[in-house]
């Protein structure tokens, strides 16, 4: 059985929501963090480096988050069916670890990014309720998770974005979501 290991407040929540959009079975091992069991050896010998999250699916040990969502969908989830698909899902899910999330949590960039990161996708919400489209992807759970984020850490004025608000509602209520990110807290 797939196995997600995370904290209790980690970045394996993202990965436990899309896990519960695919429905498939997983064994979610809780570290507890604070006492350094991501420090053990154990743990080392599935991330070397002592974050989480990680999975370990049959012979695969896999961490980062984007990584695993994009192996998630390409073997469990709709997956990319060319090289040009899978380059988009890729763009998005590394836009939202690499762009998105430090353009609005750095405080130090926040005031100059976000309007040139929230604008156009604001402008691309207007048109459609996904990211790629009529269809929720890997796409939405990487995006939609660092957005989900944002009133939960930054109490942030959104109010400009009303597209972006729009979206981060619907993909709130999804059920997947509120039995991962949603039930934090």
């Amino acid at each position: 059985m797939l196995k997600l290991y995370g904290g209790a407040r980690s970045r394996a929540s993202i990965v436990q929501w899309y896990l519960e959009e695919l429905a498939i079975p997983y064994e979610f091992v809780l570290l507890d963090m604070q006492a350094g069991e991501h420090l053990q050896p154990e743990y080392l010998g599935i991330n070397p480096l002592g974050k989480v999250p990680a999975i370990t699916d049959g012979d695969l040990t896999l961490w980062e988050s984007g990584a695993i969502l994009l192996y998630l969908a390409d073997k469990y989830g709709k997956g990319a069916s060319s090289p040009e698909e899978s380059a988009i899902l890729a763009q998005w899910v590394l836009f939202a670890n690499a762009t998105l999330g430090p353009g609005i949590f750095s405080e130090a960039n926040r005031e100059r990014e976000m309007p040139r990161l929230l604008a156009p996708l604001n402008e691309i919400f207007t048109r459609q309720p996904f990211l790629l489209g009529d269809e929720f992807s890997v796409a939405d759970v990487a995006v939609g998770s660092i957005l989900t984020y944002i009133p939960v850490l930054l109490k942030l004025d959104l109010s400009a974005y009303p597209a972006v608000l729009e979206y981060m509602k619907r993909i709130s209520e999804r059920a997947a979501f509120q039995k991962s990110i949603g039930g934090r807290g």
